[in-house]
């Protein structure tokens, strides 16, 4: 969970850098760094582990100057340790940045620089748009870090958040974001001012901020902050006054902690891939499972247990571990799992889902499994909960504090950690080819440009809002893996807007709740431009000849849906297996939206509380 600080102005950057990113700390990583300009070059200190090192680093070789950046990281290309640590610096020394994102073609852009005398110092993808920039600056910017830097990020796929610093410049950082990667804040000051990724690093010296859009560059010196597009329009920026207390510090921007973390998800999901993929043999990596092949290959059978949203995210595994690891899943309520006496013995795995670890239900369910000797397994959000202590092996969903008790980020980065579990089972259990295993993990550095993309939903979505916000029932319906993501549709809906809702089986529809359509009842069909369309279609055009609203989830280029949906929300086209992770999105806005126009307490729902600890 990347944090960035930036400072130009006339104080030591150093300490307002490290403080700033010390107040990042909460977000999770595994290495920092800082870069500074004094006049004699670019200065970089870096160090795995906790700020503590890196600040140990820099008091025992102090560096000093005006202009600045510093990063924590969480591992995505490159094993944590201190060359793949940011800031990092240009071959020649003149260029220096961090980054948050996942560059979709590094491999690619890492080639062609390579194949131009280009001398990588990391096994990073964030190395290539320093190199790039560079090989820019010095072929046709004539020097200059704006046209350089935009003509670099131009070359990028996925979304980014980046901020650079030249000695050929030394007045000015440049600050790009594009697509939903991680929030910009530029903060400014008298004769100075700020960036960060995160409004708590900077609230003690400005409130005063402009929050970059996707597709915006900011240059940034002491003195001015100039917004413009990458096509170098110029922007007159919203400067908004921040209030000065904690909840606000970190709620940022945003009306309500569940729409920061709706938009958190695309550097929440870029997060959980970190470490655990082998980009250059296209493999992945969950060290923490403590798993060997033998082992792997042991189990016959393996039970989700869970409870709410991280039930639904199970269903949506089972597809992921029957068709990519071939083993046998059943999912199960973690609330009913040990009162029939569930069959389970040494080669069964059983798999737990729980953001807070702590969820009652989901731990006796974990316990029941242990008593009959099962391989215990957990994917939480709460680093050190219980249900990571008790598990023989774990995975976390690097997802960071999600206080909106209606779950989000926490929903998208469990599916995320069940795909990366079923290629580890696919690859130790020997039931993938080179080829078929290249195009799964292929797939997952897609996945955060992907989520920003389908985010930019909203203001359709508002409208919609407009439309159902006095209505009484919905029905959502899917078909194949994308079933469950009604199911979570229709309980984010009720969760938060008190609007009752069923999530259902399309090709179940007719044998019952088709009685309930007409005029008064919106229809969400989930109907993506996959292996069951066709399917989908039949089941729109059955709610329209009984006088029902359809709302159609589709795929980007698909008029056809159009001409037979009342509203079409669309999203990126995303591989059918990773689709229900870009496909909830637009769900996860419709029901915020909804409950912000009836006016409910959208991150405190009535009834319901975050972590369920009694039975």
């Amino acid at each position: 969970m990347c944090g960035i600080v930036g400072y130009v102005g006339y104080q030591d950057a150093t300490t307002l850098i490290l403080e700033g990113l010390q107040r990042l700390e909460y977000r999770g990583y595994d290495s920092a760094g800082v870069a500074l300009l004094n006049g004699q070059g670019i200065q970089v200190r870096r160090d795995v582990g906790k700020l503590s090192n890196l600040r140990a680093k820099v008091d025992s070789n102090p560096l000093h100057g005006h202009t600045g950046i510093g990063h924590t990281r969480w591992a995505t290309h490159g094993a944590p340790m201190e060359r793949n640590a940011h800031p990092h610096v240009s071959m020649s020394g003149d260029f220096v940045l961090v980054h948050n994102g996942i560059v979709e073609n590094y491999l690619e852009l890492r080639a062609e620089l390579m194949a131009e005398g280009v001398r990588f110092d990391s096994d990073t993808d964030t190395e290539v748009i320093v190199q790039l920039i560079e090989k820019f600056a010095h072929n046709g910017a004539q020097g200059d870090i704006v046209e350089a830097t935009r003509q670099a990020v131009k070359r990028l796929r996925g979304a980014h958040a980046i901020v650079v610093m030249s000695q050929v410049q030394p007045d000015r950082l440049i600050a790009v974001r594009i697509g939903n990667a991680g929030g910009v804040a530029i903060g400014l000051g008298d004769g100075e001012n700020y960036i960060a990724s995160d409004i708590p690093a900077i609230l003690d010296h400005t409130r005063r901020m402009i929050f970059l859009e996707s597709r915006q560059m900011a240059i940034v010196t002491a003195q001015d902050v100039t917004i413009e597009t990458l096509d170098g329009q110029a922007i007159t920026a919203t400067i908004h006054d921040v209030p000065y207390d904690p909840i606000s510090a970190v709620k940022g921007e945003y009306r309500h902690f569940m729409q920061k973390e709706i938009y958190e998800q695309s550097r929440a999901v870029a997060d959980t891939l970190g470490g655990r993929i082998d980009f250059e043999h296209m493999q992945v990596m969950l060290p923490d499972l403590n798993l060997t092949p033998e082992k792997a290959q042991a189990i016959q059978r393996l039970v989700i247990v869970a409870c709410g949203t991280s039930y639904y995210s199970g269903l949506i595994g089972k597809f992921f571990l029957e068709k990519i690891a071939r083993i046998n899943v059943e999912v199960d309520y973690g609330s009913e799992y040990r009162y029939r006496d569930p069959l389970i013995d040494a080669n069964t795995a059983v798999l737990a889902i729980t953001q807070s670890g702590e969820t009652v239900d989901t731990l006796a369910a974990m316990e029941e499994a242990r008593e009959k000797g099962a391989l215990l397994w957990s994917i939480v959000n709460a680093v050190g909960s219980q249900a990571m202590r008790v598990s023989d092996g774990y995975i976390t969903m690097n997802a960071g504090p999600e206080i909106g008790v209606a779950s989000t980020k926490a929903f998208t980065t469990s599916i995320v950690d069940q795909y990366l579990l079923a290629v580890y089972l696919g690859q130790l259990r020997g039931t993938l080819s080179e080829s078929e295993r290249r195009a799964y993990v292929e797939a997952l550095p897609k996945l955060p440009d992907l989520i920003g993309r389908a985010l930019e939903s909203a203001p359709q979505i508002e409208h919609l809002a407009d439309l159902l916000h006095h209505c009484q029932d919905f029905l959502y319906l899917g078909r194949g893996i994308n079933y469950p993501v009604a199911l979570e549709g229709a309980l984010k809906l009720k969760e938060i807007s008190y609007i009752h809702a069923e999530g259902y089986p399309a090709g179940e529809m007719k044998h019952g709740p088709i009685a309930l359509i007409d005029e008064n009842m919106p229809v969400l069909t989930i109907t993506l431009k996959d292996a069951l369309y066709e399917k989908m279609i039949s089941q729109v055009e059955q709610a329209k000849a009984r006088g029902g609203m359809v709302i159609a989830l589709a795929t980007e280029g698909d008029n056809f849906i159009a001409t037979k949906a009342d509203q079409v929300i669309y999203i990126p086209e995303t591989p059918e297996l990773l689709s229900p992770i870009v496909a909830v999105i637009p769900l996860q806005l419709l029901a915020y939206a909804v409950a912000v126009k009836r006016g409910a307490d959208v991150d405190q729902p009535r009834n319901l509380a975050k972590s369920v600890t009694v039975e």
